[in-house]
């Protein structure tokens, strides 16, 4: 494995990518990308915004036109939107280009943020707990493609980039 790739970090809504993203760059020396707040910046709208006046497809077409781009790009910490691996284009993309880390938070543990996520998050706004978990579980198996997994159930966000930086010297096959 190249030195030189980035690492994009995967998983549901409210897992810690970035928040242990963020200082897993510092620790590395290197960038850190949001690519909610790319997607931000192209459009000149919030994602809760961009949902709303263009919706779910149209945000899609950003985000996979920014990690297509960003994922090319070396020496980065990239974290992904919750929903951007449900595209296989950008599944694989992502395992091509850079280390993909799922960051996974177990149902329970991810409940007791619920309040925290809930109006930030487009995409569950009008849904209730029931069809939540559904989409959890639904796209925890779409996280299954990934270079390494850790996870932050019980982890504070400084162990979590720690891990992150430690997986990172690992070889991986491709």
């Amino acid at each position: 494995m190249s030195k030189e790739k980035s690492i994009a970090l995967v998983g549901f809504m409210g897992a810690g990518k970035t928040t242990a993203g963020e200082l897993a760059a510092t620790k590395l020396n290197w960038n850190f990308i949001d690519t909610d707040q790319e997607i931000e910046k192209v459009v000149g709208l919030h994602t809760t915004e961009i949902f709303k006046k263009y919706g779910e497809q149209a945000f899609r077409t950003y985000e996979r036109n920014v990690i297509e781009e960003k994922t090319n790009e070396k020496k980065q910490v990239i974290s992904l939107g919750g929903g951007a691996f449900m595209n296989e284009e950008t599944r694989k993309t992502c395992l091509a280009n850079t280390v993909v880390i799922f960051l996974d938070i177990s149902w329970e543990a991810w409940k007791e943020r619920y309040e925290l996520l809930v109006e930030t998050r487009p995409v569950l706004q009008g849904r209730n707990l029931n069809e939540i978990k559904e989409l959890y579980l639904e796209r925890k198996q779409l996280y299954g493609h990934h270079h390494f997994c850790i996870l932050t159930d019980n982890l504070t966000p400084d162990e979590v980039a720690n891990k992150i930086v430690e997986l990172y010297s690992i070889p991986i096959s491709n």
